[in-house]
């Protein structure tokens, strides 16, 4: 903990993408706690322009004449403030000097920049980014999900012979299978900001052809979420920091996985197959050929997914860790509520789901 005291200015979050100064502080910060691309400047303010809604708010705070925290929030409901994290955006956008506890900084932001606030949550923290505390009176940490990632060390064959033995064997076998029947199988790789945008366009007819487009949540050209997605790959490939993969039989493109890539760590952000080959699973066919790649490139050192934990990822690796919220209430009363209420709707919906279980008589 830091004993120098915050002063915190309010300004517009939108300063981030126009102001070099404000970004530049904002990237020195986030390179002190591991330097996550999808936390950068660029990936903020693109989340900002693309997906925001303009109500967001730039909070900067300074000790001893420097910029020591940022935090890009937003208003949740009456007296109540959250981190900026749209669903594209695998974690709350702050970012801070490693000599301030996340809690302690968000106390100081509740008295006073934000206005009169009952609660201010903190949205899918990385405990790499900020190590869990304990509860405390006013505070509370609550669990989101298990995400999974993968350490490159070593050789590939080394953590390939590491898998288990059916997914070698099925990954042999459809490979031999297609490689029988004539089928070129190629991997490649887009880098450049030029490539980008015909890159989503491909990305979106694929997933929307998939079960996605029954959700209306598949990435389109023409959507917020397309376009958030082409700016972040055109703008991070301009610094070598974008790259997708795409994964072929002949000369159809049949799996993608949209990536950004720097300080060692790729996130992989995204990823879609065509369901019309899936039983040759070309999903995993993609993440051999691509882990090889990476491991043989050696400038990779970690693989973050950030999403839930899935089947799929436990085969890749045995690494997970539980991401988490931090919630800050005014008076430790406003807690007690929160938490009433929280069981007692539990209680409501276990009572409604047995019911609908348990067959009348």
């Amino acid at each position: 903990m830091q004993d120098a005291p915050i002063r915190w200015n309010n300004q517009a979050a939108n300063l981030l993408r126009t102001d070099a100064q404000l970004a530049a502080d904002w990237d020195r910060l986030n390179g002190l706690r591991g330097g996550l691309p999808i936390l950068g400047s660029i990936a903020v303010s693109t989340a900002l322009e693309t997906l925001g809604n303009g109500n967001e708010r730039l909070l900067v705070g300074t000790a001893n004449g420097r910029v020591v925290a940022m935090f890009v929030l937003q208003p949740g409901g009456r007296f109540q403030w959250w981190t900026f994290q749209p669903s594209q955006m695998p974690l709350g956008s702050w970012v801070a000097d490693t000599t301030f506890a996340l809690r302690d900084l968000v106390h100081g932001l509740m008295r006073g920049p934000i206005g009169f606030c009952l609660a201010l949550s903190v949205t899918q923290v990385d405990p790499e980014i900020a190590e869990r505390a304990d509860d405390g009176a006013d505070s509370l940490h609550q669990d989101y999900i298990e995400t999974a990632w993968i350490d490159v060390e070593g050789s590939f064959d080394d953590y390939w012979k590491a898998r288990g033995k059916n997914l070698r064997q099925n990954m042999r076998k459809q490979r031999t299978k297609l490689q029988g029947e004539g089928v070129d199988l190629t991997m490649n790789v887009l880098r450049n900001s030029a490539d980008m945008a015909a890159a989503i366009a491909q990305y979106g007819i694929m997933e929307s052809s998939g079960w996605k487009a029954g959700l209306g949540t598949a990435i389109h050209s023409d959507n917020a979420q397309g376009r958030f997605y082409r700016a972040l790959l055109e703008r991070h490939a301009a610094h070598g920091q974008a790259a997708v993969y795409q994964y072929s039989f002949d000369e159809k493109v049949v799996a993608m996985n949209i990536c950004l890539s720097g300080n060692g760590t790729l996130i992989v952000l995204k990823t879609t197959y065509d369901e019309s080959v899936k039983q040759f699973s070309p999903a995993f066919l993609l993440r051999e050929s691509e882990l090889q790649e990476i491991f043989a490139q050696g400038q990779v050192r970690r693989i973050e997914y950030f999403g839930r934990l899935m089947d799929w990822h436990t085969k890749m690796t045995q690494n997970k860790r539980t991401l988490y919220h931090l919630t800050t209430y005014r008076w430790p009363l406003l807690k007690r509520l929160a938490m009433a209420r929280r069981a007692r709707q539990t209680s409501t919906e276990g009572a409604a789901q047995e019911q609908n279980e348990v067959p009348h008589t």
